[in-house]
């Protein structure tokens, strides 16, 4: 057979890997990510249940599909070029954007490559010989628990979930607000599979009856997941929220459309008037809450320093009458955090601040320093602020007398855990507070703005995203783009956004799903091995005696 052939099995891993990775790029191709992965689904099956072929092989086989995947998802580090904003030569910066492209692509697929060396140890076992339709199921139970495992570690960078292509058609994401998008994940690899295996079992039965000729408990297991999958999906998408536990909060985002690239010594009075001018127009458009982007201020903001941006947001917060929320660093025992500070209509500043708990590697702190300064000393100098900045660790979620906001910054909004432990800690609305500017005009913008689809429809709360040059986007609880503010343009986006605290079944039971999948596949093997451990036993008992 032909996929038993290398070019063959290279050729269908890369088909399969660049079209799943296609669908998070355009979500508009979300409904083709149920059988994106055909291609490759075909050579998994084969190859990973295949005793002939070594475990070390299949490795690489692993890493070659999900190079091919994360060079789709990341194509985006190409539109770096030529990092204006780090100052870097063309030289440099062509070796940065490639190391990065690369590098990133390269360590997100050394993790995802041990998915087919574990579903190597499953395929070949006992009772997936026994039972094949099985195989499917536990590599779509093994893909979700490596999606979570990206949550932990400065490696780890779930930018690349299966789910975020289901934001072109939200319906196929309502089901994370009941298991979370690691159940999505489960579904979309294991359809993909079980496709596969309906055709591989159809070419193995050539010449059958029509009735035989396919596996009709992997067609039902096919038309049940979809059905469920998009069945509870309408369901929970057309459900409103209970009035008694909702309410609406006028709010505000401003878009600076100050670049990170832009370089002025007049950058501080700039941006001062920008924030100030949209401040003031949101005021007088009703707004009690104005939220500014990553950074806006661009100094660090301390009471009295003599860059004054403390005095100029208390004052404003006075005039406007209105709580703002500031983007902007401030300062840590040794180093510096990049934070959201809150002032009060009165001019007083919240005692909650709060610090950014997922820091970008290469961007704010440079992993294993020493050693990429003296391989890649460009990559190590992408710190903007000159030095490694320190990472928050708590929620610290601000209440309001309109009701409790939660923050986010940047990065933060890519890691599911930090908008649930919000949302536990009281948050009815979430302020996501961005720096995207890096990523020029490239589809990065609107994976990102993807990303907080799935942390609005995981934990049933609003979205309201400032970003310095877009997108700008007020995003309900469905993960509905209510309003925005197109990219690369100055504008304000003046809103009512919707306070809510009903808890999603996934903001109760948090990952259970996953923690469910690890002790299956953890029963799996241990059957497995007690399996061949009786085996040897009942061999060795029934070893005639040597007289």
């Amino acid at each position: 057979m032909k996929l038993d052939q290398k070019p063959w099995r290279l050729g269908l891993l890369a088909a399969g890997g660049i079209l799943t990775g296609l669908c998070l790029v355009f979500p508009v191709l979300g409904v083709l990510e149920w059988v994106s992965m055909i291609p490759a689904g075909l050579v998994i099956l084969r190859l990973l249940a295949d005793p002939s072929v070594r475990l070390r092989r299949i490795y690489g086989y692993g890493l070659f599909f999900f190079m091919s995947f994360y060079l789709t998802v990341f194509h985006w580090f190409l539109s770096m070029y030529p990092l204006e904003f780090a100052g870097a030569t063309k030289g440099e910066a062509a070796v940065v954007v490639l190391v990065a492209w690369m590098g990133l692509s390269l360590v997100q697929a050394v993790g995802g490559a041990f998915i087919f060396v574990l579903g190597g140890f499953l395929f070949r076992s006992s009772l997936a010989e026994r039972y094949p339709i099985l195989r499917p199921f536990g590599f779509g139970v093994i893909w979700a628990v490596y999606e979570w495992t990206q949550n932990f570690g400065w490696w780890g960078v779930p930018w690349g979930r299966l789910p975020l292509g289901q934001s072109g058609f939200l319906v196929g994401m309502q089901t994370a607000s009941l298991f979370g998008s690691y159940f999505i994940t489960f579904l979309l690899v294991s359809v993909n599979l079980l496709l596969a295996y309906i055709f591989l079992e159809a070419w193995k039965r050539k010449g059958a009856s029509l009735r035989d000729l396919v596996p009709r408990g992997a067609i039902l297991a096919v038309v049940l997941m979809l059905v469920f999958q998009y069945g509870a999906g309408a369901v929970l998408y057309l459900r409103e929220p209970a009035e008694s536990e909702s309410r609406t909060l006028r709010v505000a985002a401003v878009q600076g459309n100050i670049s990170s690239k832009w370089k002025d010594p007049d950058a501080t009075a700039k941006a001062r008037r920008i924030y100030g001018d949209g401040t003031r127009k949101a005021a007088e458009q009703g707004a009690r809450l104005v939220v500014w982007p990553e950074t806006a201020a661009t100094s660090v903001i301390v009471e009295h320093a003599d860059n004054g941006w403390y005095e100029f947001c208390s004052q404003l917060a006075v005039e406007t009458n209105t709580t703002i929320l500031v983007g902007g660093f401030t300062p840590a025992p040794e180093k510096e955090y990049n934070s959201v500070l809150c002032f009060l209509p009165d001019g007083s500043l919240h005692e909650t601040v709060y610090h950014k708990r997922k820091l970008v590697p290469f961007g704010e702190f440079v992993p294993m320093g020493e050693l990429i300064e003296t391989l890649i000393p460009p990559l190590a100098e992408l710190v903007l602020s000159g030095a490694d900045l320190e990472q928050g660790n708590e929620p610290n979620t601000v209440t309001l007398k309109e009701g409790c906001v939660g923050s986010l910054i940047c990065f933060d909004s890519i890691y599911d855990r930090f908008t649930r432990s919000s949302v536990l800690e009281g948050a009815e609305l979430l302020c996501l507070s961005t720096n995207d500017s890096w990523f020029g005009d490239s589809r990065a913008l609107y994976m990102h703005n993807a990303q907080a689809k799935l942390r609005a429809v995981e934990s049933g709360r609003s979205v309201i995203r400032s970003a310095n040059t877009g997108l700008t986007t007020l995003i309900d609880e469905k993960g509905r783009t209510v309003e925005e503010i197109p990219i690369q343009k100055e504008g304000l986006l003046v809103v009512d956004a919707v306070l809510s605290s009903e808890m999603t079944l996934y903001t109760r039971i948090g990952n259970l799903f996953v923690f469910v999948g690890i002790g299956s596949l953890g029963a799996w093997m241990i059957w497995e091995l007690f399996r061949e451990i009786h085996k040897k036993f009942k061999k060795t008992l029934d070893k005639p005696v040597e007289k």
